[in-house]
């Protein structure tokens, strides 16, 4: 029983990597990548649509973007849409086309980009120990009704510590890896 627990808050440990490593992804490093357009989403026939769903987004050169809607009637959307985003770029319009074109970074930006970073890993670190914390509740509750022996909980909470450990050090690496490409840049 404790072996699938375990394995269902290892899940839960996993996806809060995957999403950090979204996060991450979506931090523009001075070159242009589709992924930080992923937050965005468009007023698209009365619904709010992920603007990679309403159009192709490619990079014609490291420094920008260009998107290409498929329903040429919500170019303007998208622009007010990548406009009230916080990417902090204006969009350029050709009537068949909206670019990108990222400026390279001020080193004041790059600081507030790697804080950016370092608090989004803090946060991700906050729910890993939330889910240690709610299996090891979990452990003693079930201890406390006989279900689990007192030497199954102490071995589950070990357990739990140990890939808690195991996955704050990837949010270490992946937020160090993260804030040594911006600082490169």
């Amino acid at each position: 029983m404790m072996k699938a627990q375990l394995n269902a808050y290892e899940e839960k440990m996993k996806k809060t990597l995957d999403v950090l490593a979204k996060e991450l992804a979506a931090v523009r490093a001075g070159r242009a990548t589709p992924a930080v357009l992923d937050k965005i989403t468009v007023e698209y026939y009365g619904a709010p649509t992920p603007l990679n769903q309403v159009a192709a987004i490619s990079t014609p050169d490291p420094r920008s973007l260009a998107i290409q809607p498929w329903d040429g009637s919500i170019l303007k959307a998208i622009e007010k849409a990548i406009q009230v985003s916080d990417l902090g770029i204006n969009p350029q319009n050709d009537g068949k086309q909206i670019r990108l074109n990222f400026p390279p970074l001020t080193e004041e930006r790059r600081k507030e980009l790697i804080k950016g970073v370092s608090k989004t890993g803090e946060e991700s670190k906050v729910a890993l120990r939330n889910i240690r914390r709610d299996a090891i509740d979990k452990f003693k509750a079930a201890q406390k009704k006989s279900e689990m022996t007192e030497d199954e909980l102490h071995e589950g909470e070990e357990k739990m510590q140990k890939l808690t450990d195991k996955y704050v050090k990837e949010i270490d690496g992946m937020v160090a890896k993260k804030s040594k490409e911006l600082a490169e840049v």
